[in-house]
């Protein structure tokens, strides 16, 4: 636990989406920073790995009958972004990158899990090996719902990028609404119609 109002930066990358209490973490996160202060974060989300989540999971349906948690959830992109807001930070904006990995053959994308650190770690996680049945229908769902024409397998891998301020009075506000100075019609070059107007078809 960090002192209230500590810090001018927090960062973090590619961590925050194994934490088991993300909104907690956030508003810690939030309290930590000085006014002003400036939080930075990469982590996966969306829908990364939803091609292996896929696989594994009908694997496990035909083979056994269940599911066992095997790949982590992943927060939205537009979840993560209210996250922020209730966590108290100010102007805050979310976006995500998507990357599409193209692999000659599963042993390949879970080396590359494996050396990211990125093995499952759910605590409900089945403990038991995979049986070999299962790994060969998943292996198999895999190249038929999530190759390419040549044959190489997709992973995508969706990083989400958080930003927010520690509020602070010099940060700019909205605008009250109906103080705009100007109107929209005029910007647009067109002309303004009452939300009763019927639109003409086309």
């Amino acid at each position: 636990m960090f002192e209230p109002h500590g810090f001018d930066l927090a960062t973090s990358v590619l961590s925050l989406h194994a934490v088991n209490d993300l909104p907690g973490v956030l508003v810690q996160i939030a309290r930590a920073l000085k006014p002003d202060g400036l939080f930075v974060a990469a982590l996966f989300g969306g829908d990364t790995l939803f091609e292996l989540k896929q696989s594994l999971a009908a694997a496990e349906m035909e083979t056994r009958g269940g599911i066992s948690p095997r790949v982590a959830p992943f927060a939205d992109v537009r979840d993560l972004g209210g996250l922020l807001q209730r966590a108290g930070f100010a102007l805050p904006v979310a976006d995500v990158e998507r990357t599409v990995v193209r692999y000659r053959n599963p042993w390949t994308l879970f080396a590359d899990l494996r050396a990211m650190g990125e093995t499952n770690v759910l605590v409900e996680r089945d403990r038991k090996p995979l049986p070999r049945q299962t790994l060969a229908a998943a292996l198999a769902h895999y190249a038929s719902k999530h190759a390419d024409p040549d044959g190489r397998l997709r992973a995508t891998f969706d990083v989400a990028y958080l930003t927010g301020w520690s509020p602070h009075e010099s940060q700019p506000k909205a605008l009250k609404p109906g103080s705009a100075a100007a109107r929209l019609a005029d910007a647009l070059h067109t002309t303004e119609q009452s939300a009763g107007e019927k639109v003409p078809n086309r």
